[in-house]
């Protein structure tokens, strides 16, 4: 009750439920989500999954995204928290291109991205042209090319949870270490770090979980060769067209691992929420 009298509206509130204008386009919505995930438990082949998922063209490919995902989460972190402390505390002009720039890669079609790291770090790239004329080094094709692939795609996503974190966390306490004499890096490493460590850790989750995911710029920039550079979503796509049951049970796995990502974060995801 407030002072003016007036209880305001909220869950408990006597405005009843959803009318059902709008509550039969929520329940459309709900089942064209929910469906086909439904369908692949559906049709798994449950008396073969284990076979399936065992055999040798799962197997490679299942280890082959393991290595490139962590690796491409490690490159994420070594270079995305630094951009993000960038991004939270930092007074710069242009900061707001920069941000865009960042945040890029989450509303452009994959494919694209592959195209544009095709042309960046290709043969005649604009950087792989010195590259292979230095070092005589080639990155398209090859698990090099996978690693870069996913890390453009994923990286923001750790960008911008590990930004909101350090936006989030007070600042007086940075302020505090450094009058007490303690440098920069030494602040940063001792108190903003800690700080946002939640944050980190969250953005690591989903940056491995999107890199896991990762299909249209691995397969337009590193391609699908046999253990080489064909992850699991490669995979599945191959396998769609000649085992379908194997495809099957392979997306079935990536449902478990998302649903599983989702479940781990949950509570961070309603705490941020409610804030």
């Amino acid at each position: 009750m407030t002072t003016s009298g007036v209880v305001p509206p909220g869950r408990g509130s006597t405005l009843g439920g959803a009318p059902l204008r709008l509550t039969g386009p929520a329940v459309v919505a709900l089942a064209f989500l929910g469906v086909p995930v439904v369908a692949v438990v559906l049709r798994a082949p449950w008396a073969s999954l284990g076979e399936r998922l065992t055999s040798s063209t799962a197997q490679e490919a299942l280890r082959l995204s393991l290595t490139t995902t962590l690796l491409s989460t490690l490159l994420c972190l070594v270079f995305g928290v630094p951009l993000a402390w960038v991004l939270a505390r930092a007074d710069f002009r242009g900061r707001s291109a920069v941000r865009a720039l960042v945040v890029l890669p989450l509303v452009l079609p994959p494919v694209v991205g592959g195209v544009a790291l095709l042309l960046a770090f290709g043969r005649n790239g604009v950087l792989g042209r010195w590259l292979d004329a230095a070092f005589g080094v080639t990155v398209p094709f090859t698990p090099a090319a996978v690693v870069l692939a996913q890390t453009f795609v994923a990286l923001p996503f750790l960008v911008i949870s590990v930004e909101g974190a350090l936006r989030a966390s007070d600042e007086r306490y940075d302020e505090a270490a450094a009058t007490l004499g303690a440098s920069r890096w030494l602040t940063f490493r001792r108190v903003t770090l800690p700080l946002a460590w939640p944050g980190i850790v969250s953005g690591a989750v989903l940056c491995w979980a999107r890199a896991l995911g990762e299909f249209g710029a691995t397969i337009t920039f590193a391609g699908s060769l046999p253990g080489t550079t064909r992850t699991l979503p490669p995979a599945i796509y191959v396998a769609l067209q000649s085992e379908p049951d194997t495809a099957i049970a392979l997306s079935l796995l990536l449902i478990v691992v998302s649903v599983t990502v989702l479940a781990l974060l949950r509570e961070r995801w309603l705490s941020g929420l409610s804030a």
